[in-house]
């Protein structure tokens, strides 16, 4: 995302800007799928600077969950059919859509609701220092709703007007 056009930011990269105080600070928190086993822990958060919202959780994956993409792999290459599963070190951070999640404040856990665990060991990863880019969202967005809708293509703010972006 090194372009002029850059709208998708870090939290932690606008110093004006902070959560609302209706809604929690999740990052730090584990995030769990529906069966409540561990993604990772939510890294930070992506926020749409035109639109002064949060749009996706950064989470750092759990070394369970790459572990067990690792031996997938392994099975996959002995099988002649490796190559999107190709990860550069570092490749450890996936994001998440604000409306796929429910925060629970009580326990402090953030849980995936409708995304399975063997999805979020399938889903493409990036780098923390190379960011990400229109192309990875739509990916990921893929993997995540394989129905697809009108504004998937979109190269604007307008890709974010969907039910997965809403924060509840």
């Amino acid at each position: 995302m090194e372009n002029k056009d850059k709208n998708l930011y870090r939290l932690d990269e606008l110093s004006n800007y902070k959560i609302a105080s209706n809604y929690s600070d999740v990052r730090g928190w584990t995030i769990v799928d529906a069966e409540n086993r561990t993604i990772g822990k939510i890294d930070n958060l992506w926020v749409n600077k035109d639109m002064q919202r949060v749009v996706y959780l950064d989470v750092k994956l759990d070394k369970k969950l790459i572990e067990d993409n690792r031996n997938e792999v392994r099975d996959v290459i002995a099988n002649d059919s490796g190559k999107e599963f190709v990860y550069k070190e570092g490749d450890s951070h996936i994001i998440i859509p604000i409306g796929s999640v429910n925060i629970n404040t009580d326990t402090k856990i953030v849980m995936a609701n409708a995304i399975g665990y063997d999805t979020f060991r399938r889903t493409s990863r990036y780098n923390m220092e190379q960011n990400f880019d229109r192309e990875y969202e739509r990916r990921v967005m893929k993997s995540y709703y394989p129905e697809n809708d009108p504004n998937y293509y979109s190269d604007d703010d307008a890709f974010y007007n969907r039910r997965e972006f809403d924060n509840h």
